[in-house]
């Protein structure tokens, strides 16, 4: 991993359309909405922009975020997060991705939730030639 002074910026989204299946008509306590505001208040490391996004198309399997960064780097779509119990786990993979040039952590460092939920990665454009 590289210092994260040296690091091209990285974006989290956060999908704040989620309801986790949830009769939910309040858009405020939407589970991803309620996901999107506790990353607000914790701390995220500096390097790391999070936005709100609506709908990922991934609807059915729980809160989902995306890491992504530059035209150099994997992208990723991770599932299956609560608002409550993987703020922690999304900082520390966050971070992860960050330290990197390509965005590949080795897998035995992704937090294990990463490891078992991960929806989709997206090669770098620029190694799309």
């Amino acid at each position: 991993m590289r210092d994260m002074t040296e690091t091209t910026p990285v974006e989290l989204l956060v999908c704040t359309t989620c309801r986790r299946g949830l009769p939910v008509e309040d858009d405020a306590q939407r589970p991803g909405t309620l996901l999107h505001k506790a990353l607000e208040q914790a701390a995220l490391p500096e390097g790391i922009t999070l936005k709100a996004v609506e709908c990922l198309s991934n609807c059915d399997e729980g809160c989902s975020i995306v890491l992504r960064g530059g035209p150099d780097r994997w992208t990723f779509v991770y599932e299956h997060l609560s608002e409550t119990d993987h703020v922690e786990t999304i900082i520390e993979g966050a971070t992860k991705y960050l330290q990197t040039e390509d965005g590949l952590v080795k897998w035995r460092e992704r937090p294990e939730h990463f490891r078992k939920n991960c929806a989709a990665r997206i090669p770098p454009i620029g190694a799309l030639k």
